[in-house]
């Protein structure tokens, strides 16, 4: 398996600390609004990450945390009259929710910042006693920058590149323009925490590094979030943890590329900023993730209601596939081709040996998604060939495979069974004198009496087999393994 480390601009053989597990970290979000769908693509592409990283044998633990406490949610408090903890608590609630409805696992450790504060403080006081921070004379502490050479390996910046033309906040308090803040000190009306240095808050970088050394130890194997966090954030983490234990942080950075809607940057004020919330509203999760996961997690992607749509499209016509695959097992008619099974059953083995080669080239689900795409077209050529004839076993594993490959990525092919009405038993007794009870056997009368009318192009009574079951929400699909009778909406699968 080799997977793109940020941190040397190459692919890399992966080898985790420890033999068959990998621990990894992923920065949850500052709760105080609804996640949008950019910060939706990073926990997606991720999910799946972890996922390939099961299915391949590993044990992973895997944390991700909720900054709930954080300038944003403190403005968002006073604007709303509410306080922080209230703010906080929504915003969790809600990201958790949409994150289950899109389909990804929950973390086995989620920790939030304000029940972590002990072990902030902790990793501040062993940053100072090695004169990697100072506290300063207003309440806050800093991180000193220059005290840790390796600062800016995360980020391939330089230290002298970083001063030039940069655009830093005047603080009389810091000894070096660059320093940034592990404490800050308390103001009027924010939530605070006792401290060595007076009431006070952890900075943001603060956060997830004590969080990632208290849950998982230090170094772990991978270390993921969304682009935009690879400076300062990602930089400033690695360098508090590796001047607090000396052990190294990340074995592996990883970091997805940025979401585009229609080609442009998502913003509010060019009126393209949608939430997840929103886009589940209207959509489906796999459709989501299946729009996603057909552009490779490092490249930008660009979103639109149009692509959505057709990923609801394909969706649907790998579904039906299947469906016609374990229908025509459930129906074969004359001897099987052998030959064409044995095709098929190639195709399967040539799907699977692609699906896994890209999965394991920096989990490449484009890649991954196209072999099986392809499969479906070879399994709807196989049908069609076969005409009925098909070889049950080989039918009915073709579908499975479709459908385990794709729910091994979080995408859930549609499956609703929805029986066909009773209605039909009377159909078929005034089409074909059919007394019997079944709904099944009535609705294969019907269909032998409609292909019996068109055979003795009797139009007549073919059309009006057709228009009784339109009436009743019914429609005939013709296939090239059979006909069969199914609601209009195609929802029968």
């Amino acid at each position: 398996m080799k997977i793109y480390n940020s941190a040397t601009h190459q692919k890399e053989d992966f080898h985790p600390i420890e033999e068959g597990r990998v621990r990894m970290y992923v920065c949850g979000p500052t709760v105080y609004d609804n996640i949008h769908i950019g910060n939706a693509r990073t926990f997606i592409s991720f999910d799946v990450i972890r996922r390939w990283l099961i299915a391949s044998g590993y044990e992973v633990t895997f944390a991700q945390n909720l900054t709930d406490v954080d300038d944003k949610i403190i403005n968002r408090a006073n604007e709303q009259g509410r306080t922080a903890e209230e703010v906080a608590t929504e915003f969790s609630n809600k990201f958790i929710g949409v994150m289950r409805a899109a389909n990804v696992l929950d973390p086995d450790a989620r920790p939030r910042a304000t029940k972590e504060i002990g072990a902030m403080i902790g990793m501040i006081k062993t940053l100072i006693e090695g004169d990697h921070a100072y506290a300063a004379d207003n309440g806050d502490v800093y991180f000193s920058v220059r005290s840790d050479p390796s600062y800016g390996e995360v980020s391939g910046r330089n230290i002298d590149d970083l001063m030039v033309g940069a655009r830093i906040e005047e603080n009389e308090d810091k000894r070096d323009p660059l320093d940034f803040a592990l404490w800050k000190a308390a103001k009027p009306g924010e939530p605070s925490w006792k401290s060595p240095w007076g009431e006070g808050r952890p900075g943001w970088h603060t956060e997830c590094a004590a969080m990632v050394h208290r849950y998982l130890g230090t170094p772990i194997d991978i270390h993921g979030g969304g682009s935009d966090l690879a400076f300062p954030h990602h930089e400033n983490e690695c360098a508090q943890a590796t001047c607090a234990w000396h052990e190294g942080f990340a074995n592996t950075w990883m970091h997805t590329g940025m979401l585009l809607v229609d080609g442009e940057k998502m913003s509010k004020s060019l009126g393209n900023f949608f939430t997840l919330a929103e886009v589940l509203e209207k959509h489906s999760a796999a459709a989501l993730r299946l729009l996603m996961l057909q552009t490779h997690y490092r490249s930008p992607l660009d979103f639109s209601w149009e692509r959505l749509e057709g990923a609801e499209n394909s969706l649907a016509r790998i579904a039906g596939t299947c469906r016609n695959l374990k229908w025509a097992a459930d129906h074969v008619e004359g001897e099987p081709n052998a030959e064409l099974a044995e095709a098929l059953t190639a195709a399967m083995e040539k799907a699977a040996a692609d699906y896994e080669a890209c999965m394991d080239d920096d989990f490449n689900t484009a890649g991954a998604i196209a072999a099986y795409f392809q499969l479906v077209t070879e399994a709807n050529k196989y049908l069609e060939q076969a005409a009925g004839a098909v070889d049950e076993v080989t039918a009915r594993a073709c579908a499975a495979v479709i459908a385990g490959a794709l729910a091994q990525l979080g995408v859930e092919l549609p499956v609703i069974e929805e029986p066909l009405p009773v209605g039909l038993l009377g159909v078929a007794a005034g089409l074909t004198g059919y007394t019997g009870d079944s709904v099944d056997e009535a609705a294969e009368k019907i269909l032998e009496a409609r292909a019996a009318a068109r055979a003795a192009k009797d139009w007549t009574t073919a059309d009006a087999i057709r228009d009784q079951l339109r009436d009743m929400g019914l429609a005939i699909e013709d296939t090239a393994a059979g006909s069969r009778i199914t609601p209009q909406n195609g929802d029968r699968h």
